[in-house]
């Protein structure tokens, strides 16, 4: 347990660099921070890819960790932090990469995980630690840096501003009044092989949404050749109109197109995080990894759980005896989730928007 400053700390740096959903993750613990101590100036390192989507939040000094340069960006770093101090850090990462640019940071109080949680040696770089609770959701984990603090309260707030040419963006492909679905197929390129669905479930899908649900269909994610091919697939497959906007927005435009959405389906990935920050509801595809640690945060009751499934057939365990974090990494484990499993969700999700009940 940390002693909280008394007064609040004049100043507070936050470490955490990536990834997009972690980062959206955390940002409400910033929000909690800042409610409770507006006066207390915070700085934020922050990886480059994710500074594009919430480094404009007033309020918040960010300083931009560019990975890619390797030990140019720790030396970058610490040119930039030379001479401050800063009476609190929080490091919120468990990461080595994090941890050395950590030391760049001089305050008397490192707050970093419990030493059952801090992989890669990342308590060695702090002087206080977070209580130890068992089997949290991500974000919950996080809250324990404020919970720590002395700060009970959860603030379940993002606010990311949407700057104007990327609402306008959202306007013209989503018109008001368009029950729209936006597919994010692809987790992360490098997890394509276990954390992505096919594309002939998701063209399935698409048909679904727009025959039953007269629903505008779109689909996005990044620039690589695997989320493009992706995305050209489905649309080839699918036998109703489908947008494809893979490779075609930034953050701030895909941020924007799913605050307008109806829904959003996707695998475990950073839009299911970005997601709930607009308020949208998600329904998170997870058979690789729990949803229970990992899914979307407002939108549990959409999600389709195959992962216990997944982890009988491929591990031998059961979500009880599996370790927390366990991920089935068989290329196979997301065709335990069938196209009824989502359409029926999605079902279930309309049939709710239609009785006017709050989503997610």
């Amino acid at each position: 347990m940390v002693k909280v400053p008394t007064p609040a700390p004049e100043s507070l740096c936050v470490i955490r660099l990536s990834a997009v959903g972690d980062v959206c993750h955390t940002l409400p613990v910033v929000r909690t921070l800042q409610a409770a101590w507006p006066e207390t100036r915070i700085t934020w390192v922050i990886g480059k890819l994710e500074a594009s989507l919430v480094g404009d939040i007033p309020g918040i000094e960010f300083i931009i960790f560019d990975k890619s340069k390797g030990l140019g960006a720790q030396l970058e770093l610490r040119r930039h932090l030379k001479g401050r101090r800063f009476n609190l850090l929080l490091h919120m990462q468990m990461s080595l990469r994090a941890s050395i640019a950590s030391l760049a940071v001089k305050a008397p109080v490192r707050l970093g995980f419990d030493k059952q949680r801090a992989h890669d040696f990342q308590w060695l770089f702090t002087n206080k630690r977070i209580w130890y609770k068992p089997r949290q959701h991500v974000m919950d984990s996080l809250f324990g840096f404020s919970e720590a603090l002395g700060l009970s309260e959860h603030l379940l707030r993002w606010e990311i501003p949407v700057p104007a040419g990327a609402a306008a963006f959202a306007r013209e492909q989503i018109p008001d009044k368009t029950p729209t679905l936006v597919i994010s197929p692809c987790a992360n390129p490098r997890f394509r092989n276990w954390r992505s669905w096919q594309p002939e479930y998701y063209a399935a899908l698409a048909e679904h949404a727009a025959g039953k649900h007269s629903m505008k269909v779109l689909v996005t994610g990044g620039p690589s050749a695997i989320e493009r091919a992706y995305g050209e697939r489905i649309v080839a497959l699918a036998k109703a109109p489908v947008t494809d906007l893979v490779g075609k927005t930034s953050l701030k435009q895909l941020l924007a197109l799913l605050g307008r959405a109806t829904v959003l389906v996707s695998p475990d990935s950073g839009p299911v995080h970005m997601a709930t920050a607009t308020g949208t509801p998600v329904i998170g595809l997870y058979a690789t990894t729990n949803p229970d640690r990992a899914g979307p945060y407002l939108s549990q009751r959409w999600r389709v759980d195959r992962y216990p499934d997944a982890l009988k057939k491929f591990d031998g365990k059961t979500p009880d005896d599996a370790a927390w974090g366990n991920r089935v990494r068989d290329p196979a484990a997301m065709e335990c989730i069938s196209v009824a499993d989502v359409t029926g969700k999605l079902d279930e999700l309309m049939a709710a928007k239609a009785r006017g009940e709050k989503l997610p």
